[in-house]
């Protein structure tokens, strides 16, 4: 009897250690992969619904900074990256990082489904989604003060606004310098600087973040914002009291994937930008944005359709070549 109790322990243990090992090949552990992404917090948590589902052994492991902390961020870990992947970040913020060496050719399985300007010849980058520039109107808080609503970049200027138009600060935010490349772009640079001297009379705030404006806008702290679609579009369906103006000659900016040098998860970080550009990751994208890169898939139906906005001809190039010298110009004239 005794030695039936001991063989009886024995088998339960065995079954028992090899249950756990059983287990362990069943489930391995996740592959981390750690990406920085200047999209905005809402869209990135329904994004990573999909990318889970689609990578279930990857561990996707995202950091949201805006996008002049992202780009300082990555700078500063040139020696020593802490990420693997870039994901919707500004092209005028990511083509620099190129020059600097912190970039990584890859191009991703199914690159060649994204139209050809949307993407980097030598694969250092590659176009998801467009955002577009937009004015935000609390349009309780106009009423109150009984002022029209500004529909162009001059009607900005009036000085019945003083003090009631806020901006994202273009040092840190891609909106900002989206923003400024428009006013540059439109009025070309001589005058663009000094419209943006006549706007700055009109300014109370510079905020840090591309989507804070439209926020404060919906909520009654400020009449009028520059900020981006999906920013204003989202307080909107929520059913604050907001309007989308396009100004007469609308900036957008192109978010754009790419890898890392040095990465430490290079397989994972690749499998990553595979499916970013995934007609399942375009899909997601496009129930947020007016337009993704990849022919076919549209827009939902709550975004206004993008051939209905006044885009201006950015020049993505120049503006990435430029980039630090109108920051810097910037900052001289306009930091407080």
């Amino acid at each position: 009897m005794k030695k039936d109790r001991g063989l009886r322990r024995v088998v339960v243990w065995l079954v028992a250690v090899c249950g756990v090992l059983l287990a362990g090949l069943a489930a391995p552990a996740a592959t981390p992969v750690v990406v920085y992404s200047a999209l905005e917090n809402d869209e990135i948590a329904e994004y990573l619904k999909v990318a889970r589902q689609d990578l279930p052994d990857l561990d996707i492991r995202v950091l949201r900074l805006s996008t002049g902390e992202l780009a300082a961020r990555v700078l500063a870990e040139k020696g020593n990256p802490q990420a693997d992947v870039l994901w919707g970040v500004a092209a005028t913020a990511t083509i620099p990082l190129v020059r600097e060496g912190i970039l990584e050719p890859y191009a991703p399985k199914g690159a060649y489904k994204i139209l050809r300007q949307f993407r980097d010849p030598k694969g250092y980058w590659t176009g998801i989604d467009l955002y577009v520039g937009a004015i935000a109107v609390n349009t309780v808080e106009l009423t109150k003060r009984r002022l029209p609503v500004p529909r162009t970049w001059n009607d900005l200027l009036n000085p019945q606004y003083k003090g009631l138009v806020i901006m994202p600060n273009p040092l840190t935010s891609g909106t900002g310098f989206l923003h400024v490349v428009a006013v540059l772009t439109k009025f070309g640079e001589q005058r663009g600087w000094q419209y943006l001297a006549e706007l700055d009379r009109n300014i109370a705030q510079y905020t840090r973040s591309g989507g804070a404006p439209a926020r404060m806008a919906a909520q009654g702290e400020i009449p009028i914002a520059l900020s981006f679609d999906f920013a204003v579009l989202s307080f909107k369906q929520q059913g604050f009291p907001v309007e989308l103006v396009w100004p007469d000659g609308t900036g957008y900016e192109l978010e754009v994937n790419a890898l890392i040098k040095g990465a430490r998860s290079p397989d994972a970080a690749k499998r990553f930008l595979d499916w970013a550009i995934s007609l399942n990751a375009m899909r997601a994208y496009a129930r947020w944005k007016m337009g993704v890169t990849m022919p076919g898939v549209t827009a939902g139906p709550h975004v206004p359709q993008l051939h209905t906005v006044p885009l201006l001809k950015v020049d993505f190039q120049w503006a990435a070549e430029h980039r630090q010298r109108i920051l810097d110009e910037w900052k001289r004239r306009f930091t407080r």
